[in-house]
């Protein structure tokens, strides 16, 4: 039986749920990197991050190609890049929204504030 389209993103986006993974995709958006260079950058332990290198890899979101002892990781398309451009792009609306709002209540509580209990509508 075929899985449906919305449970097959689903399961997409569930593997991206990891603040390791979206760090090491964000890293790699500058281009192909080695183990090393993604360990300085995260700054977690080394099995950890061969773990969720190991998650990206079997999705296929990444590649990894081995020279000798170092092993390098590349996204394996430009669309990852594209994703994450776009969340970053929702992210700062939504933030810049909820700024909005808490500017609204700050002038709100202010306004009260000086107004007092009973011009601003409120019982003593």
């Amino acid at each position: 039986m075929q899985v449906p389209l919305y449970q097959a993103k689903a399961e997409f986006f569930r593997m991206l749920g990891h603040p390791v993974r979206i760090r090491v995709l964000e890293l790699l958006q500058d281009g192909p990197k080695p183990v090393r260079d993604l360990l300085a950058a995260i700054e977690i332990e080394p099995s950890n991050l061969s773990q969720q290198l190991a998650v990206l890899r079997r999705s296929g979101i990444v590649t990894a190609t081995r020279s000798g002892s170092t092993v390098v990781y590349a996204l394996a398309g430009g669309d990852v890049a594209e994703l994450l451009r776009a969340a970053r792009r929702i992210l700062s609306e939504l933030l810049t929204g909820q700024q909005d709002l808490l500017a609204e209540l700050q002038q709100g509580a202010a306004t009260a504030a000086v107004a007092g209990p009973d011009q601003a509508g409120n019982p003593e």
